[in-house]
């Protein structure tokens, strides 16, 4: 476990910003397997590069995508109805939470480095989950509905960063998906890519990594110092 001492001098490094879906929690089979039955519903096909095009969209986004698909609902509706769906798989089957995550934000807390969770889920389904960690992981938590521009936009990201009172690049983004990082990028936060369903070598992240697990507060310590330093070096350069 790391402590605040064990963590270099004057480290940077503020706090780490999580993506929800994918990254803490492998809840993208729950989403496809919403998704599937309420185009269906509709009379409409649902094919798994279908399924993997809404990864990382916000909810609105995916509501539309949906609706040109064949669903006959309002945005909110399917938002209401995938969510519910969700929320319910869940409950009954269980939160499968991704390798190392966990053990992440414990190290993150002990080490005294602040968390916000930054989801394009609606605040009340990110809570459930919150809830179902099991310790206070969370210094702040930035819904999908709580953001004027979801991701791939930077808002969410910004906003999380506002709300903890730091500066967005003094934070590491963990992201699954091309759209998070994409956000995660334009907001100048160090992007890292975890990869779970879809590939982010070519996004343009700082770095990727295949998992979570292993890893330490130390870690991101160090990600962040090797990238954060040369892009202050190119700021002197067109200063």
């Amino acid at each position: 476990m790391t402590s605040p001492r064990d963590l270099p001098a004057g480290s940077p490094l503020s706090a780490v910003l999580w993506d929800m879906d994918g990254t803490i929690v492998d809840t993208e089979p729950y989403w496809i397997a919403a998704e599937t039955p309420l185009v269906e519903e509709f009379g409409g096909t649902w094919t798994d590069e279908d399924a993997l095009s809404l990864v990382g969209q916000s909810l609105d986004s995916s509501a539309r995508i949906l609706q040109r698909a064949g669903v006959r609902l309002t945005e909110d509706e399917i938002i209401a109805t995938l969510t519910a769906r969700v929320i319910d798989f869940c409950a009954t089957q269980g939160v499968p939470f991704r390798p190392g995550a966990l053990e992440m934000l414990r190290d993150l807390k002990a080490a005294g480095i602040k968390t916000a969770l930054v989801t394009m889920s609606y605040r009340h389904m990110a809570l459930a989950i919150v809830d179902l960690i099991g310790f206070d992981a969370f210094d702040v938590v930035v819904g999908g509905d709580e953001v004027e521009r979801g991701k791939p936009h930077p808002d969410p990201y910004l906003q999380a960063a506002a709300l903890l009172g730091v500066d967005i690049a003094d934070t590491v983004a963990i992201e699954d998906s091309p759209n998070g990082l994409r956000s995660a990028i334009s907001s100048g936060a160090v992007s890292l890519g975890v990869t779970n369903i879809v590939p982010l070598d070519e996004v343009g992240a700082d770095t990727v990594w295949p998992t979570l697990a292993g890893r330490s507060a130390a870690d991101l310590v160090a990600l962040h110092t090797a990238h954060s330093a040369p892009r202050a070096r190119v700021e002197e350069v067109q200063a």
